[in-house]
């Protein structure tokens, strides 16, 4: 029983997984080809995400989700996931992909764990392992790979599109790592992602209200921005959070490799992108050296 629990939590994850790597496809597909300005088209996602997520939230612990601001060290925490954390990777990741493509943007943003490494290891002075510092070695060789395919005078993507998916990556850690103190305290995870949605919505709709000079509402684009919201926020995480209840977040979480590999194929098939085995081969080379870091961190625990 047991091991049929943890089949299921590992196929849930990966479930989720393949919803953000369809999510970040559409994405491309929204920024590139509708044109839409970065800050109305969050505006709009972080609100109706953080509706539909407070909504569910308030449904399934019976009105329940005002205990994150029971304190101000708890609201401090939450307002800075709001800002560094979610809204500032919310960003960072659809520039990245306006002005590259997902599959590279995915793949910087997936260097998450490392930033974490380093955010250890300047603000808590915690040396990281030999192992650790292997992986990210590793993980670095196949950055290169991905957006140079091997040749170290051209890039796949502009510059710029590199830098702002290494923000990603940066702000990744800090999507990671800013909500745990609030986890600790007994808060559900929808709640925390739902006021966190809300509270960027806010933010993103003081630079760009989502009624002033909106972009030209078609049906295409109702329907991306709908699926991205659905599929990329609401189903992708209370299909993770699913997925705790049979098998525990340190074997989840290795689960998250789905995403690239999901958005690389389907931009191949989408985007027909030119397949290079150069870029391929460095794609699987950070999704391992994450997997090897992971494994190591699971067991440390």
């Amino acid at each position: 029983m047991q091991s049929a629990n943890y089949k299921k939590g590992m196929f849930w994850s990966a479930m989720a997984s393949t919803m953000w790597g369809i999510s970040g496809v559409i994405m491309q597909f929204v920024s590139q080809n509708e044109q839409i300005p970065a800050t109305w088209f969050l505006s709009v996602r972080t609100f109706f995400a953080g509706i539909i997520l407070l909504a569910f939230a308030a449904i399934r612990q019976k009105g329940r989700i005002f205990g994150v601001f029971k304190s101000m060290r708890s609201v401090a925490w939450l307002l800075a996931y709001a800002v560094f954390g979610l809204m500032a990777n919310l960003y960072t990741f659809y520039i990245s992909v306006q002005t590259g493509n997902s599959s590279v943007a995915t793949i910087l943003q997936y260097l998450g764990p490392f930033f974490i490494l380093l955010g250890n290891l300047l603000f808590k002075h915690l040396k990281p392992l030999r192992s650790e510092v292997i992986s990210f070695g590793i993980a670095l060789v196949g950055v290169f790979l991905v957006i140079t395919r091997g040749n170290i005078h051209s890039l796949v993507v502009p510059a710029s599109a590199i830098f702002w998916g290494v923000l990603a990556g940066v702000t990744a850690a800090c999507y990671v790592v800013f909500p745990r103190p609030l986890v600790e305290e007994g808060n559900s995870p929808v709640v925390i992602l739902g006021w966190g949605s809300l509270i960027s919505s806010l933010f993103f709709n003081i630079m760009h209200p989502m009624w002033v000079n909106a972009p030209h509402i078609t049906p295409t684009l109702v329907i991306s921005i709908g699926a991205i919201v659905i599929i990329g926020t609401v189903l992708a995480f209370s299909l993770l959070i699913y997925s705790t209840t049979f098998a525990p977040s340190s074997a989840v979480s290795i689960m998250d490799a789905f995403q690239p590999v999901v958005t690389f194929i389907l931009s191949l098939i989408v985007f027909h992108m030119p397949f290079n085995i150069v870029e391929a081969i460095g794609a699987v080379i950070v999704l391992l050296a994450v997997y090897v870091l992971q494994k190591t961190e699971s067991t440390l625990e």
